[in-house]
């Protein structure tokens, strides 16, 4: 192979799901582009539950979408099921969830990356990173060299992993796929902290073996829903298909904890940390000792297979103890399993060493996206793997990176977590985590981000147009609420179970809570659909609120937008204890904003790092 051909602008190590929004925005955005993985049909692979979105999650997706990402109109074309969850609730915790399918899913986001004309796929392990001068230059193989400018690192849950199940430990990736400790090893010999991290997966169920007839019903939503805002036609609701609901029982509780001493958890075989939001039913029981039962999901893997993934039911027991499990749960008396549930652990960089633009802070042009940065789920993932494709394009360009605040959104909030807390358990981004929920909704995420999308390129002039054409018709509608008002016999003719007193604007009676847009719509002549009617109503109906938040947001821009100089020498602040200089010199914080969330620094801290700096600041004029 020439040098010419074996040149990269950016090279992307590993197909999941944060590597398939790298490689696909750096193709987009004109980068010749390489993605290497060890199988091509194993890119967009799902090895545990095949859904897409729910709390928090559903809005990142919404995010990636509005960004120009793929992850949402995937899901769109391949989904069994999709619901909006937390619809009793306020508008800031709603989110979309959807069961995809686990075969098709990944034909499409190979089908979609072959087609790019910037983007080659090679079928090759990288055996080393080449760096020169703490910069890297290019990767190896165990034949070739391939140089480049930028290489992006999204090697998941494979490197060094181990899967486990009762005493058994085996060198592998999910689904027994290869694992390689190479990289995990160059890593720290080139000063890299890494973090052992493990999660687990449940038994998957043959469908025909299940006792359907007494088990709770979990049927999708009655409504058209779309994760993508450019999709033209969401998929009917009536093709939807239903999940099931079931419990284990005390049987269930019993035999865990006869046999905890044989689980990989609980056995001593590791001391890596698990998911604290999504345990093992080992760790259920252990951790809620006064629960008898526990609440699992009976959910469809693909229309092309009979396989059952039983959420809920995540285990490292061997085989022998699982099977008596199942017999134990109404519905599951008589499966069969197609697979027993098993434990893995793996590697993680410790996020801290990265910049907010997932580029290290050890090797320059190193980018880091995805599990390997210490998360858990798909859309973290792919979420991150599109902002580190964005801003491999931005420094390749000579352009600043692309970093959103915690109040622009999810992404936001979820990279400032890793790379200014840090975290020793695999992270999953929460709608509690953001302080700014009420401004990051699922409606909304067009708005928020399709400026930004559209300055450094991903998406086009006429999706740039239609989200301008969209929110100006919002902004029109809700000032004609304003001049539109509604005596009380006009109103209590058509609403009698709601009745009114006095003439009131239709903005006013919007606001409560037992008025609904419809119940407006009817005394008017707009026209609006049903995703600019739920955005009208929620404006109005939060107006209040979502105004003191917004003078919360720009007390918080005052401390975020100031700039701490590079290399400030933290050592030098006698105010400061030992373990402060080292928690500041370790995350080298941009901003002062960066600075105050950093774990056990305290306000009295931020008071003296302020004061200092406008002291520097004094002494350069």
């Amino acid at each position: 192979m020439s040098a010419l051909t074996n040149f990269f602008d950016v090279i992307v190590i590993g197909g999941g799901h944060a590597g398939i929004e790298a490689a696909n925005i750096c193709a987009k955005l004109s980068l010749k582009t390489a993605l290497f993985t060890l199988s091509k049909d194993k890119i967009g692979h799902m090895p545990c539950n095949t859904a897409i979105g729910g709390t928090a999650k559903g809005i990142v997706v919404r995010e990636i979408d509005a960004l120009g990402g793929l992850m949402g109109s995937m899901a769109d074309k391949n989904v069994l099921q999709m619901k909006m969850l937390n619809t009793s609730k306020g508008a800031s915790v709603q989110c979309l969830r959807a069961q995809v399918d686990k075969v098709s899913y990944p034909k499409t986001a190979q089908n979609t990356l072959s087609k790019l004309e910037k983007l080659t796929i090679i079928e090759k392990p990288i055996m080393n990173l080449i760096i020169e001068n703490n910069k890297i230059s290019g990767v190896s193989t165990s034949k070739e060299t391939y140089n480049c400018s930028i290489v992006i690192l999204t090697t998941g849950t494979y490197m060094a992993s181990i899967t486990m199940k009762g005493d058994d430990r085996n060198s592998e990736g999910p689904d027994n796929q290869k694992t390689f400790k190479g990289l995990s090893n160059q890593l720290k010999d080139l000063g890299f902290k890494l973090i052992r991290l493990k999660t687990g997966t449940p038994p998957r169920i043959q469908d025909n073996t299940i006792s359907y007839d007494n088990l709770e019903v979990a049927p999708g939503s009655s409504k058209k829903l779309s994760f993508s805002f450019w999709k033209d036609s969401p998929i009917e609701s009536s093709e939807y298909i239903d999940c099931f609901i079931t419990r284990t029982t005390r049987a269930t509780k019993q035999i865990i904890l006869d046999n905890l001493t044989k689980s990989s958890m609980y056995n001593g075989t590791t001391v890596a940390t698990g998911p604290r939001y999504c345990p093992s039913i080992e760790d259920k029981i252990v951790r809620f000792t006064e629960r008898d039962t526990h609440q699992l999901f009976l959910e469809r893997e693909s229309m092309e297979t009979d396989s059952i993934y039983l959420q809920g039911l995540s285990t490292s027991l061997p085989d022998d103890v699982q099977a008596k499990l199942l017999k134990t749960i109404p519905g599951l008396e008589k499966a069969k399993a197609l697979k027993w549930g098993y434990a893995i652990e793996y590697d993680a960089v410790y996020p801290t060493q990265l910049n907010p633009s997932l580029e290290t802070k050890i090797i320059s042009n190193l980018f880091c996206a995805g599990q390997v940065n210490g998360t858990s789920g798909y859309e973290e993932a792919a979420a991150q793997g599109l902002m580190a494709g964005i801003n491999a394009a931005q420094k390749i360009k000579g352009k600043d990176p692309l970093v959103f605040k915690r109040n622009e959104a999810y992404i936001g909030v979820l990279i400032d977590d890793l790379t200014t807390k840090g975290t020793n358990e695999p992270y999953r981004l929460l709608t509690s985590t953001a302080e700014y929920r009420l401004f990051l909704r699922n409606d909304n995420a067009d708005k928020r981000l399709f400026k930004h999308a559209f300055e450094v390129g991903t998406i086009s002039e006429e999706q740039y147009q239609a989200v301008v054409k969209k929110y100006h018709k919002v902004t029109q509608t809700l000032e004609t609420l304003k001049n539109i008002f509604i005596s009380p016999s006009e109103w209590n003719k058509t609403h009698p179970s709601i009745k009114i007193r006095n003439k009131e604007s239709a903005y006013q009676l919007l606001k409560k809570n037992s008025i609904t847009i419809e119940n407006i719509l009817k005394h008017t002549q707009i026209e609006l659909s049903s995703e600019e009617a739920f955005i009208v109503s929620t404006e109005t109906k939060y107006e209040g609120y979502l105004t003191k938040q917004d003078k919360h947001i720009k007390e918080f821009l005052k401390k975020e937008n100031m700039v701490i100089p590079e290399n400030f020498n933290y050592q030098g602040i006698l105010n400061f204890s030992s373990e402060t200089k080292k928690r500041f010199s370790e995350v080298q914080p941009l901003t002062i904003g960066q600075a105050s969330r950093i774990q056990g620094i305290n306000p009295s801290d931020i008071f003296t790092l302020m004061y200092e700096i406008k002291k520097l600041f004094r002494k350069s004029r």
